[in-house]
């Protein structure tokens, strides 16, 4: 039987939780996620999750906000002033923003009176995730 280990191709159901046990994500209502692994996409945590399981093998793993989305980082939170956002924005809202690297999604974080608060982080960065994996195929 097939071990996951580096370089395989896995077909995994999951469904990614945060510790409070909101589901963010689920991939069981639909085709598994396919992924050669060491190809870097996916996150460090649930790629390491992986190893060592075999198909039809079932197992929970939680996984730190260092090695999911990363930790917030301030640099990425911006305030800026409303003239250069649409009229109709409001918290929670995704916008993309042009940045000098390319353009990124950013969240409003906050509508003030003159002002913006954008942030640029990965709305799961700063959180621990726990993700319930169901190994379907390894090759």
């Amino acid at each position: 039987m097939s071990v996951v280990k580096e370089n395989s191709s896995v077909k995994v159901h999951y469904t990614g939780r945060l510790t409070d046990n909101t589901v963010f994500d689920s991939s069981v209502d639909r085709e598994p996620l396919e992924v050669k692994l060491g190809e870097g996409r996916l996150i460090p945590g649930f790629e390491k999750g992986l190893y060592g399981l075999s198909a039809g093998e079932k197992t929970t793993i939680k996984i730190q906000a260092s090695e999911a989305y990363g930790n917030i980082v301030e640099e990425r939170i911006q305030e800026v002033e409303k003239q250069y956002v649409p009229d109709t924005v409001f918290a929670g809202q995704q916008l993309t923003a042009d940045t000098p690297e390319g353009p990124i999604t950013v969240v409003v974080k906050e509508v003030k009176e003159a002002t913006v608060v954008l942030d640029g982080n990965h709305p799961l960065a700063g959180k621990d995730l726990i993700f319930d994996l169901e190994v379907i195929e390894v090759a």
